[in-house]
């Protein structure tokens, strides 16, 4: 019921704007708003609209909707009588809207499925013709390197507190996440991360092309797709080696 409710907040400030075209009664001296504040309104009802969709995962962009439908919806909640808490509200509906959650998980899930699994083809392609290249090696879960600089002899261990410059990419080239000096324990991070600080001492610097299983695997994140290949330019600034406390 809450995805009923947010969209019905936003549809009846639809109804409210529907008022400004009314002809103006006779004695009434009350102005309506303005063409500009209607403009306005109907902008950040957009992005209001725009902010769920996008949150929800229903679509990067509208070219992923059917538009008409769409405006259908909109059109027969502002006809419909009553509100969605009366029993026959939904009745009026081609669809209805009680049905929300279950509808609406079963489309975002059918999405996360098929972008899950093209990219894992995509990864499959990559991680082939990656294996190839002469500066890239692979450990036996799959991790791929390149190891600009080694650093220090003496290497992180799952353990130990490290300090590093990193910038993460898809395989397309998007940025997700970069950050300078960021700390954090070298075993509180993704798998591919942890094996791949470990081929590091201080000062050292590599690449890592770290498969979906090492990383957030089907599930994937808010910012990373299901089955992301994700690959990292890592510099490893400063180790501080982890001191087990002495026994009583």
């Amino acid at each position: 019921m809450k995805a009923i409710k947010i969209i019905a907040a936003a549809l009846v400030a639809s109804f409210a704007l529907s008022c400004t075209g009314s002809k103006k009664i006779e004695g009434v001296d009350v102005e309506l708003p303005s063409s500009a504040e209607v403009d306005t309104v109907s902008y950040l009802l957009g992005v209001n609209i725009g902010s769920f969709l996008k949150g929800s995962n229903f679509a990067e962009d509208l070219s992923e909707l059917n538009m008409a439908e769409f405006k259908k919806g909109m059109t027969d909640f502002l006809k419909a009588e009553g509100t969605p808490y009366d029993p026959d509200f939904g009745k009026q509906f081609k669809v209805d809207p009680n049905t929300m959650n279950t509808v609406f998980q079963g489309f975002i899930t059918k999405r996360q499925n098929y972008k899950a699994a093209a990219n894992l083809a995509a990864e499959k392609a990559f991680l082939k013709k990656n294996a190839k290249r002469a500066d890239v090696d692979t450990t036996a879960s799959g991790l791929q390197y390149t190891i600009i600089a080694e650093g220090a002899a003496e290497k992180v261990t799952p353990q130990d507190t490290v300090w590093v410059n990193y910038k993460g990419t898809l395989l397309d080239g998007t940025v997700f996440d970069q950050n300078d000096s960021t700390k954090f324990v070298a075993n509180r991070v993704i798998k591919g991360w942890t094996e791949g600080l470990g081929l590091l001492g201080e000062g050292g610097k590599a690449t890592l092309y770290i498969p979906a299983n090492l990383a957030y695997g089907p599930r994937g994140n808010r910012s990373i797709a299901p089955n992301s290949t994700l690959i990292f330019d890592v510099e490893v600034l400063k180790v501080g080696k982890y001191m087990p406390k002495e026994s009583k």
